[in-house]
């Protein structure tokens, strides 16, 4: 009989390479540790690259981690128990092999008794490692040397799976600064001069131009600007700064040029405030065991008391048959199994699950918050109502505000551009010397001056505002939309008004979701009004306006606390507290690096619809963990059973013990044998071009 460890080992080894093969191709996951507070200044050029290249180098590097204490010793002494239990059956042909299985044996055990130690004495609790103690020194006494072996090898078989289930949060710090640059413009006696900003204190003058990451919290002495907040604070439209105005670290300035003096660097800054609350959070996941854990650690006191039973009624031998007729050894086993091969399924699908618990939690939810920005609507905004002043039209507007915009990369510029492409108008090409960059754009179109920015801008310029512009522009304000103003020579021509994009996919999400009876919330730093609006767009009967980061997470608190059971999907800086205090986390690809590092599960396509496909994956491995559990449960009962009315052997444990293995492992690789991707209208398409090709 091939021996159960051996075989459990062989196929959990083959289920674990299938799931890191798939994980090394799609996991988007930030593993890089900040250990000290010079490390916040590496340098990097593009955030999203960033982050690609860490998933690449992770992967490459993930056997290199330091591994933990518990990590080496099972990874030492597995080996050991594996050659037991070989000397231990070998021990049939030949009792000398028996009898060196003995102290091979006893090396490897020596983890299972300190730990049955630990648990008895420090935790005072009976857990499975003292359930494993009993059964080798049972399996020794009575010169049972086979089930002393098998103990310790289902033990190490079980340790190295569950923790490739495990989310490792400690060995990961979140590293906010992932876009900071590495270098500063110091004003210095008039003198711009690059420094790194690792040098830079408290009272120094700094400039920041348009496209560049603001690196410190300060104060605006000189200049104007267009800061995009939105990962910070959760606010959509970007907020225009003057002098005396507060700006902060890792908000971008979209437009204009501003001279800010220096108040807080480094780990001081709000954005390294929220790492620290982060990494000091409670790890909510630490406390949780997987089901497979809870169940074996259940069947621990019961099967003793059942042990002690069989040796006063039936003796000693039929004792230990009881004790190797302790199948919940397999449960450990097969769990992790299935959990692992449904993660492998959710890869396919593009939906990466950092924590494989949340697969569990999944099923328990009943309430789903929304982060508004960058989470329900997109990043680059659209053209909304275009407000003319005098004679020009509409489209005539639009694309001299698109040829002025059309060298720029911003949202706003894109949406600009977009909006005057759709309408197929004609796009006049503007020559770099007839640009001129400023608190705004100007540009040289045949004999006309166009200006493009904001009211402030046009006001500097000595551009007349007409009171029903500014009528005009309060009102889209109100509404929480931005506004772009168009001067033509000296006169206004216009406003463009810009409104947030709705992801397209948005509202069929939310109406599966309500279907499936879930209580849904938008939660949002922006204010009232827009948050509103979305809320009834969507069909969203909560939301929560004006939230600041901090206190998103008490929001989720607060929801906890009157016993619901919340999944928080968020995108931002300022959502990755509330990511981490949900019960399950979601963040999309390319959001933030704070984000997707505290996140549970990530959506590779950047989009909300595979939310669904997670739920349904979800309810699968339900069901799968019920199966498995029946097939360890049901021949326990009857091994049990026969011990005590038809005075089964150890030879039938163990066929059963082998039954209950087998049919356990085959339910949890099912996932690989029937699950398939569900294939995407682009990729259907690009089949079919690849078929007439």
């Amino acid at each position: 009989m091939l021996p159960i460890g051996i075989l459990i080992a062989g196929l959990a080894s083959a289920s674990v390479v299938a799931y890191r093969k798939k994980q090394r191709r799609a996991k988007y996951k930030n593993a890089k540790a900040i250990s000290s507070e010079e490390s916040l200044f590496t340098e990097f050029s593009d955030i999203r690259e960033q982050q690609i290249q860490e998933i690449t180098s992770k992967e490459a590097s993930e056997g290199q981690l330091e591994q933990s204490e518990v990590d080496k010793e099972t990874n030492h002494h597995f080996p050991f128990a594996i050659a037991g239990l070989s000397l231990a059956t070998a021990g049939a042909f030949s009792p000398v092999f028996g009898l060196l299985s003995i102290p091979v044996s006893i090396y490897a055990s020596l983890p299972i008794f300190k730990a049955a130690y630990y648990h008895v004495i420090e935790e005072r609790k009976f857990r499975v490692a003292v359930l494993d103690a009993i059964a080798i020194t049972s399996g020794l006494v009575t010169g049972y040397y086979f089930v002393t072996a098998l103990a310790a090898t289902v033990y190490y078989s079980a340790a190295k799976l569950l923790k490739r289930t495990r989310n490792n949060t400690q060995k990961s710090l979140i590293n906010v600064f992932s876009g900071q640059p590495s270098t500063v413009w110091l004003v210095k006696d008039q003198t711009e001069i690059e420094i790194p900003l690792s040098e830079l204190h408290s009272k120094d003058i700094i400039v920041v131009h348009a496209g560049e990451i603001i690196p410190v919290d300060g104060t605006i002495i000189e200049g104007m600007g267009t800061i995009d907040q939105h990962a910070l604070t959760g606010e959509a439209q970007p907020d225009e700064k003057v002098v005396n105005d507060k700006v902060m670290a890792s908000t971008v300035v979209l437009m204009g040029k501003i001279y800010i003096e220096v108040e807080k660097t480094g780990t001081e800054t709000i954005a390294a405030q929220i790492g620290d609350i982060l990494n000091d959070t409670t790890e909510f996941e630490l406390s949780l065991q997987t089901q497979g854990e809870k169940m074996a650690d259940k069947t621990v006191m019961p099967t003793l008391a059942t042990s002690a039973l069989g040796l006063m009624t039936l003796g000693a031998y039929s004792s230990v048959v009881i004790l190797s007729a302790n199948f919940s050894e397999v449960i450990r086993i097969t769990t992790p199994i299935g959990m692992l091969n449904f993660l492998n399924l959710a890869s396919k699908n593009d939906i990466l699950i950092k924590d494989g618990r949340s697969l569990e939690l999944l099923n328990s939810i009943d309430t789903v918050v929304f982060d508004k920005t960058g989470t329900l609507t997109q990043e680059q905004p659209h053209l909304g109502d275009i407000v003319t002043e005098g004679d020009i039209d509409a489209d005539e507007l639009l694309s001299y505000a698109a040829a002025a915009e059309h060298k720029q990369k911003h949202p706003v510029a894109k949406a600009i551009i977009e909006a005057a492409e759709q309408r197929q108008l004609e796009i006049a090409e503007i020559d770099e010397s007839q640009y001129e960059m400023g608190y705004g754009i100007k540009v040289t179109i045949g004999d006309k001056l166009i200006r493009v920015g904001s009211i402030r801008f046009m006001q500097m310029e000595n551009i007349s505002i007409p009171g029903s512009q500014i009528l005009a522009q309060q009102a889209s304000h109100d509404l929480g939309y931005s506004t772009v103003f168009v001067a033509i020579d000296n006169d206004l021509g216009g406003m463009l008004e810009l409104r947030p994009t709705i992801r397209p996919e948005a509202k069929q999400v939310i109406s599966k979701l309500k279907q499936r009876g879930l209580s849904i919330y938008i939660i949002s730093g922006d204010h009232e009004h827009p948050t509103r609006q979305l809320a009834e767009d969507l069909g969203v009967d909560h939301y929560l306006a004006d939230t600041l980061p901090q206190d998103k997470a008490k929001k989720i608190e607060e929801l906890q606390a009157q016993g619901k059971s919340v999944c928080f999907i968020g995108d931002g800086i300022n959502d990755s507290i509330a990511l981490k205090k949900a019960n399950v986390s979601i963040s999309l690809r390319g959001a933030s690096t704070a984000a997707t590092d505290t996140a549970q599960v990530i959506l590779m396509q950047q989009s909300l619809e595979k939310i669904e496909d997670f739920f349904n994956l979800a309810k699968s491995f339900e069901k799968n963990q019920h199966v498995g559990l029946a097939t360890t449960f049901i021949p326990g009962v009857i091994c049990i059973g026969g011990v005590f009315f038809l005075h089964f052997s150890l030879v039938n444990a163990l066929m059963l013990y082998n039954i209950s293995a087998i049919a356990g492992i085959g339910n949890a690789l099912r996932p690989l044998l029937g699950g398939k991707p569900k294939k995407t209208p682009p990729q259907i398409e690009e089949e079919k071009a690849d078929t007439k090709l």
